[in-house]
């Protein structure tokens, strides 16, 4: 056990944070590569047809609605450890039979790839939050998810360059053979977490629905989660009404050329690493309601200069600064759902929130086209911004309970 004094010495100390780190490190490794090599591959086989290659966004985000809270349900029946190895296997096992079928049949089957890991990811992740909640002492826990989510924003720099260096250099073939050995990687790499609990024989067994009624009163009967739910609402609205709009940004306000818009990403991805890595310090001096709340009220000031700027300099300001504070958004709200679920409810809570997000960003991402053309560009984006704003003002009863729901280590719900 790390000592009572938070710091990174003792998180890395931590046998479970070295594993799960190295295991997320491989994971990552292979999700960009797939991501940016079936991108192209299917760019280069299709001439670029938009349909084709919405359909990769299909393959990776359809999963979430469809699996996410079955995938947390099954997380808290069975063995975490078991269930992430498993899932990892499973994944490469369906990515080699990819490759034996783009050998010998049709190239479509990339979609399987994209498809397979992102279903068996809805499973794995869950198990992996209730993994942290089970070996991550308290007060390292909000330091544990500031190292996890800095290492993501390195990757959504570095990920796309190399998935891109990968297939244009070796092609789709070594691509996804790369893929597959990165999740046996990752499974090798579990084996050495500590060993799952035994489950309790004795205790009453319930159905797969019963446990699925029951997370969803355990989220209703928790003011907290409830309202951390309210911001995952609105945030997901607010994000998808402007997801779309970013090529428009540059053509339009900023009239250059799309290909600009490269800068964007950049900017945004470096503010990343770099609030990451703030973040990472404040930790310890700020508590995860807080982090939140700044979080999204920087990304209001953010979405309000970016869509009335004119300037490029501007715009990649501005660009920075909501990247740079959305590590504290990611990190605060991982970190209340683990401080306000108890270990048997995590995966079933992190498989309602997550739904709620993508559900509220796919619904306005779906009408953002529409609402542009009704609108404008620059309504849009500050349409989002008081959508983040309204998100602060929900959480304001989360510091009169202090950010954490009262009775959670009683073991009472279900």
């Amino acid at each position: 056990m790390a000592s009572t004094t938070p710091g990174m010495g003792n998180l890395l100390s931590n046998r479970f944070v070295r594993a799960i780190l190295l295991s997320g490190l491989f994971l990552q490794i292979g999700i960009w590569v797939r991501n940016f090599a079936v991108l192209l591959f299917v760019m280069d086989k299709t001439n670029g047809d938009p349909l084709a290659v919405s359909m990769i966004s299909v393959a990776e985000f359809a999963p979430i609605f469809i699996f996410s809270f079955i995938g947390g349900t099954f997380a808290d029946r069975w063995m975490p450890k078991k269930t992430m190895i498993w899932c990892d296997l499973l994944s490469a096992v369906s990515i080699f039979a990819v490759l034996l079928t783009l050998a010998f049949g049709s190239w479509k089957a990339v979609f399987f790839a994209t498809l397979v890991s992102a279903i068996l990811s809805q499973f794995s992740q869950p198990s992996g939050m209730r993994l942290f909640k089970i070996h991550v002492p308290g007060e390292l826990m909000q330091l544990g998810m500031s190292l996890y989510q800095t290492m993501f924003a390195i990757f959504m720099v570095l990920g796309p360059i190399m998935g891109t260096f990968v297939y244009q250099r070796y092609g789709i073939e070594v691509a996804i053979g790369i893929m597959g050995v990165a999740f046996i990687c990752s499974a090798v790499v579990l084996l050495f977490l500590p060993p799952d609990k035994e489950i309790d024989e004795e205790k009453k067994p319930t159905t797969l629905a019963e446990e699925m009624a029951a997370g969803f009163r355990y989220v209703l009967s928790r003011k907290t989660l409830t309202t951390l739910g309210s911001c995952f609402l609105v945030a997901g609205l607010a994000l998808g009404l402007i997801q779309p709009m970013g090529i428009f940004l540059v053509t339009e306000r900023l009239e250059l050329p799309k290909e600009y818009i490269q800068w964007l990403m950049t900017a945004n991805g470096l503010a990343m690493i770099a609030g990451g890595g703030i973040t990472m310090g404040l930790t310890k001096k700020l508590s995860p309601q807080t982090l939140l709340a700044i979080g999204m009220a920087v990304s209001a000031v953010s979405m309000v200069v970016t869509g009335l700027s004119t300037l490029l300099w501007i715009t990649l300001a501005a660009q920075f600064l909501g990247g740079f504070v959305l590590p504290a958004i990611q990190i605060g709200i991982n970190t209340m759902i683990l401080q306000n679920s108890e270990e048997a409810f995590v995966g079933r809570v992190n498989g309602i929130l997550s739904p709620l997000f993508m559900g509220a960003m796919v619904l306005t991402m779906s009408m953002s086209g529409w609402l542009k053309g009704v609108f404008n560009i620059v309504m849009m984006y500050e349409a989002a911004a008081v959508l983040f704003i309204v998100g602060v003002l929900l959480m304001i009863p989360l510091f009169r309970l202090g950010g954490s729901q009262p009775g959670l280590q009683q073991g009472d719900a279900g």
